[in-house]
């Protein structure tokens, strides 16, 4: 019945978020924004009652939403702000908790080995296929260390474990510190050590961050330097008469 359900919703959701926000995009009432709230919490219930996590289906509406959604860059910064804010420090907060401190103190060894293995194996068998595409070496390796990450689904895949007694609690402790530092690490290398700074463009000033004048203020603006400038012209035209006179 989950797949089931998420099928459906997968193949509709574009659709019916995209009659939305022709319908009700720039209405006041958020109408966009409440529709994908509903169905997150819909199939997260949903994936909780058939035992799977309720954080999964998110990933997955997010990939079919992203054609629809990509227009709107406004809308993208609401959501940004909604699920950064609101949504995703539930999700983490959970799984953190579960984290046992003594176990990470207690064998330094196994984690420092689980990661070098999961952050050694991505990078061989990334750093060729990203050498097809990028010549340049720190274009390589940026791009190999931003991708050896797996922060995601590694967590989801970890706490699904635990949750249903694959895991034990170290075991957890162990794959989601190791998740977390092969996130955090390699991506501050990347930008610290490899960044290309070759390819970031001085983009100019966006559109939306240009102040604009409303056109009530335009008007008067207008208003005002014409009146100004007939009051000059009429000053100088009684300096005129005065001096005439």
């Amino acid at each position: 019945m989950f797949v089931s359900a998420c099928a459906v919703a997968f193949v509709t959701m574009p659709f019916i978020t995209a009659k939305l926000t022709e319908l009700y995009g720039n209405k006041t009432a958020a109408i966009r924004t409440k529709w994908i709230l509903f169905v997150l919490f819909a199939l997260g219930a949903l994936a909780l009652w058939s035992g799977s996590e309720a954080v999964l289906p998110a990933y997955i509406v997010g990939m079919v939403l992203a054609g629809t959604i990509s227009r709107d860059h406004f809308f993208i910064r609401r959501l940004r702000t909604l699920t950064i804010g609101f949504l995703t420090p539930f999700y983490f907060l959970r799984a953190g908790s579960l984290v046992s401190l003594p176990a990470i103190a207690g064998a330094p060894l196994v984690l420092l080995a689980l990661f070098a293995g999961k952050v050694v194996s991505k990078i061989f068998g990334l750093f060729p296929a990203v050498a097809l595409f990028r010549k340049d070496r720190r274009e390589r390796w940026y791009y190999t260390l931003l991708m050896s990450t797996g922060l995601t689904f590694g967590t989801i895949s970890a706490l699904y474990g635990y949750s249903h007694g694959i895991v034990t609690r170290e075991q957890y402790t162990y794959l989601v510190t190791v998740v977390i530092a092969s996130a955090v690490i390699p991506t501050l290398i990347a930008n610290f050590a490899f960044l290309p700074k070759h390819l970031i463009p001085s983009a100019p000033m966006a559109a939306e961050e240009i102040p604009q004048l409303d056109t009530q203020d335009e008007h008067v603006a207008d208003f005002g330097i014409n009146g100004n400038a007939g009051g000059k012209i009429g000053n100088r035209g009684a300096n005129n008469d005065t001096g005439k006179s």
